[in-house]
């Protein structure tokens, strides 16, 4: 069917833009006087009465607007369905979230990393050589592990052509890499792990089409990458293994999904089901815990959080490095901060250092741009 604004037809485009213009007329003709009649039935005072008796100014409009937002009952009422028909209709997620392709989710900043120009900052490499240098001064070494953003390992799922392109989507991270390496920074690869994995026959998917995260899988091998990596460097031992693993089904919304926050969406959605793998004493059959004694220290953000202290517990990347090298590990862990915040708890608490031999310092690769509180130097106190 064709619509016709006067005697020119109106195209689909155009026809969508007219029903949003449209409904969004309807809706202010409705709020008003549905919100004056629920107050006034509630025996409140209107904002919108209030607003009438007064000459109104550019300050008590936006007040409204904000006072309206937050409490008219029709708007809360109204939201989740509204945000819901901007989903299905043009794909919009909101502020935290991107739709990519097949069903995956993409958290936002991490694909503004990607694709939006920006200048690296030279306080990044003085925050970690500064810390790795404190460290050596108490007989420590440093393994530096940046964690892929997903679109990194999977830019296909995110756009169809920027799985085609010739040089990696990540240009700056890679630079990243390089520079540290200059300065004789110890850096573990995880793009180059990922991306040699994916080229198995009938690969797993090394990370969660709903969450930022690495699915089981992709934590399980970077665990085993990284412990093979700290003994070739001779900076480990490996020790028969007191632990052993247990298979425990998990399903869940991720994270990703769930920061849409509309119920209605997510009902669209399965929850998503994993094998995930307990680390448990062999003997006790108790699950993983950390040793405050350990020679080894685990700096990190959500990455090494998921599976270990959330669903299914004792189950991450901590407790599976524990497992592969065969003695308990120690950590520290701090959604989102990564790049500062773990190093000033660690900064606060120096004692947890004793004994230390090896500090393995996870962040997130989106970090080198948005990390929280940037990168301070943190020095150690002295000993």
């Amino acid at each position: 069917m064709r619509f016709y604004l006067g005697d020119r037809p109106v195209t689909p485009a155009r026809q969508q833009s007219l029903v949003l213009i449209l409904a969004f007329l309807v809706l202010i003709g409705v709020v008003a006087p549905v919100e004056f009649i629920l107050a006034r039935r509630a025996g409140e005072p209107s904002r919108l009465a209030d607003l009438c008796r007064r000459m109104p100014t550019r300050a008590s409009l936006r007040r409204l607007e904000s006072d309206l937002e937050s409490g008219s009952r029709l708007a809360q009422a109204v939201r989740p369905w509204s945000q819901f028909l901007r989903f299905v209709a043009l794909g919009d997620t909101g502020d935290k979230a991107v739709l990519g392709r097949d069903g995956w989710f993409f958290y936002r900043p991490a694909v503004q990393y990607l694709v939006e120009p920006y200048t690296l900052q030279a306080d990044l490499f003085e925050a970690i050589v500064a810390f790795r240098d404190d460290l050596a001064r108490r007989g420590i070494k440093l393994l530096v592990m940046p964690a892929p953003n997903k679109a990194s390992v999977y830019p296909e799922k995110l756009a169809a052509h920027a799985g085609d392109q010739a040089e990696p989507v990540n240009v700056m991270t890679r630079d990243v890499l390089a520079r540290l390496r200059e300065v004789d920074v110890e850096v573990f690869d995880l793009f180059e792990l990922y991306e040699q994995a994916r080229q198995a026959p009938e690969a797993p998917a090394y990370y969660l089409a709903q969450d930022s995260h690495w699915s089981p899988e992709g934590m399980r091998l970077a665990a085993e990458a990284v412990a093979h990596h700290l003994v070739d460097l001779g900076w480990v031992q490996r020790q028969p293994s007191p632990y052993e693993t247990e298979s425990v089904p998990v399903q869940r919304y991720g994270d990703v999904l769930t920061m849409i926050r509309v119920p209605h969406v997510e009902r669209l959605f399965e929850p998503q089901r994993m094998n995930c793998t307990r680390v448990v004493h062999a003997m006790t059959r108790t699950p993983y815990a950390d040793d405050p004694n350990a020679p080894m220290l685990v700096l990190g953000d959500s990455f090494l959080r998921i599976f270990e202290r959330d669903e299914p517990g004792s189950g991450g990347f901590v407790a599976h490095l524990a497992c592969q090298l065969g003695f308990g590990l120690s950590s520290i862990i701090n959604d989102g901060g990564a790049s500062t915040l773990v190093r000033q708890q660690l900064a606060r608490k120096p004692a947890v250092l004793e004994g230390k031999r090896v500090v393995i310092w996870e962040f997130v690769e989106r970090d080198i741009r948005f990390g929280t509180e940037g990168w301070q130097v943190i020095p150690l106190p002295e000993q």
